[in-house]
């Protein structure tokens, strides 16, 4: 099963108040990103964030879960509308992820 566009559009909607954050279609799936770092994914119909350890320090019981077959668990996000915690969520998990490395070009 895929993500819905209407449930990407009703997370779109969540996160709209953050600036620099966008969802991208990746394998009829989505990958949320925030200034260029992918920090989610949204996943049958479902919002997953990337663990970290201030994601941990935040979301003390916070279930966790693989996003598809095989992918390392993520934070499994069953409030998208508490913006509050999301937000603080979000930037967090962004401070803590690597830049991502360089695309080669091509010759």
């Amino acid at each position: 099963m895929s993500t819905s566009k209407e449930y990407a559009t009703y997370i779109e909607d969540q996160l709209n108040h953050i600036q620099g954050i966008y969802l991208k279609k990746m394998f009829g799936e989505y990958g949320l990103f925030y200034q260029d770092k992918m920090v989610g994914l949204v996943c049958d119909d479902q919002l997953f964030i990337r663990q970290t350890k201030k994601g941990e320090e935040l979301l003390v019981d916070s279930e966790l879960a693989s996003p598809y077959p095989g992918a390392k668990p993520y934070f499994l996000i069953d409030n998208p509308e508490n913006r509050e915690v999301i937000t603080e969520l979000i930037v967090k998990t962004y401070a803590e992820l690597p830049l991502p490395k360089p695309k080669k070009k091509k010759l």
